[in-house]
């Protein structure tokens, strides 16, 4: 009877830990979209903790074919490396910058044709992006010999470096969001974008004012555990959340829905289990500023 009673406690506590984390979250929101829409000039050891300030400095791209940022837009870029990657790994975060009326754009850099369907897969993203709330306009999928959907092929970080700094050139990006050094699943070519953010940040060669958040990757346990992770994800350190309730998370699933030829048994599992269908946590990636000019 004790353990009973027990196990109903901790099932109630942790229900109401969880609508807690929803309600504070809601609150915190607009400050948070502040965080990124404002950008530094230097990001340095500043925080984008809800709990920290910091200067709202505004980067403007000079040249004329640019648009220009205000201080009150977000321009948001997400790099990722496979067609299912921005729905899999990126929803909250993309659900919740379409709902602020954020710019986004999506640069995915390779047609993940793996098994030699590259074509349905292209066709598949768009899907899923459409569903997520990025127009087809906004997003570019890139098909290079030197970038296949293989985690035995080192990527060439050249061409990705010069895909990244078109791409916030033409659309004056404010926001860079892609992977952690661990690539959230471990793939090596999730690792590689990463890789080369952090050589671009540390060189000085992007743009005064554009950040950089790289998605954490968490342990297997925590991976899996669905909305019950929130609470950890609220508690523990982050520079910047993104958490979606059950009527985003039906638009997250549809956009998954979208990658057909990826609908393996697993991924339908994943569907239901993965913390990353409701919620993302990025760590900031310092960068460097020498008043670099892309041209």
């Amino acid at each position: 009877m004790f353990v009973f009673i027990t196990i109903i406690f901790v099932f109630v506590a942790y229900t109401i830990s969880i609508k807690f984390v929803y309600y504070r979250y809601s609150q915190l929101l607009p400050h948070l979209r502040n965080k990124i829409s404002t950008p530094l000039y230097t990001v340095g050891n500043a925080s984008f903790c809800p709990t920290q300030e910091r200067s709202s400095a505004l980067s403007r791209n000079s040249e004329e074919d640019a648009p220009r940022v205000t201080a009150s837009e977000t321009r948001a870029l997400f790099v990722t490396a496979h067609p299912d990657d921005e729905c899999m790994f990126f929803a909250p975060t993309i659900l919740k910058l379409v709902e602020s009326q954020a710019a986004v754009y999506l640069l995915c850099l390779s047609t993940g044709n793996y098994n030699s369907d590259g074509l349905q897969r292209k066709r598949e993203l768009l899907d899923s992006c459409a569903v997520l709330g990025i127009p087809s306009e906004h997003v570019t999928i890139i098909d290079d010999k030197e970038l296949p959907d293989d985690p035995t092929v080192q990527w060439s970080t050249a061409l990705i470096s010069s895909l990244i700094l078109k791409h916030i050139r033409n659309y004056s990006i404010s926001v860079l969001l892609t992977f952690d050094g661990s690539g959230v699943s471990g793939h090596a070519n999730h690792i590689a974008i990463y890789v080369t953010l952090r050589h671009l940040a540390s060189a000085g060669r992007l743009p005064e004012g554009c950040q950089i958040l790289s998605l954490h990757s968490i342990s297997l346990l925590r991976k899996y555990v669905s909305v019950l992770e929130l609470p950890v994800s609220w508690l523990l350190p982050s520079d910047f959340c993104c958490i979606i309730g059950w009527k985003e998370y039906k638009r997250a699933k549809k956009a998954m829905l979208c990658h057909r030829s990826q609908l393996l048994w697993f991924r339908r599992l994943y569907i239901l289990f993965s913390r990353y269908m409701f919620v993302n946590t990025f760590q900031a990636i310092t960068v460097e500023t020498k008043n670099v000019k892309i041209y």
